[in-house]
This record gives structure tokens, sequence and C-alpha cells, in this order.
């Protein structure tokens, strides 16, 4: 995993972790968007947006049968 991905990992923990010991309601959501020249955006949704572009690379699908 490159560097990037574990500063995405380590915030989510984070902010899992400041949820879980709230004394009350708490969400998290997250989104990824692909965009151009292999990076995808990452935005967790937590009271605030964190936003992060990481770089990702494709791997070959599988085929339509979902065998391979």
């Amino acid at each position: 995993m490159t560097q990037d991905n574990e500063k995405v990992l380590m915030k989510i923990r984070q902010l899992y972790e400041s949820l879980f010991s709230h004394n009350g309601y708490g969400e998290m959501k997250i989104e990824m968007r692909i965009l151009k020249k292999g990076q995808k955006e990452v935005i967790i949704h937590c009271g605030k947006q964190y936003r992060y572009v990481v770089d990702f690379y494709r791997r070959p699908e599988k085929d339509a049968k979902g065998v391979g």
C-alpha cells in the first residue's frame, strides 16, 4: 500500500476511535471517486470532510462469468 493510503487509514482509525468513545450518536461516511492519471479521491465525512488523492493501479478484471 502507498504512503497516501496509510494516511487515509490512519485518519479513518482516528475518527472511528473518536466516534466510538463519544457519549452519543456519531456518523462516518466514506466516498471514493476515480480521477484521471491512476488516482482516486477519498472523501471521509465525519462532521468535517477530509479529502485525500491517492495513486492506484487497476488490476485486470475477472471475466464476465466471475471465473479467473
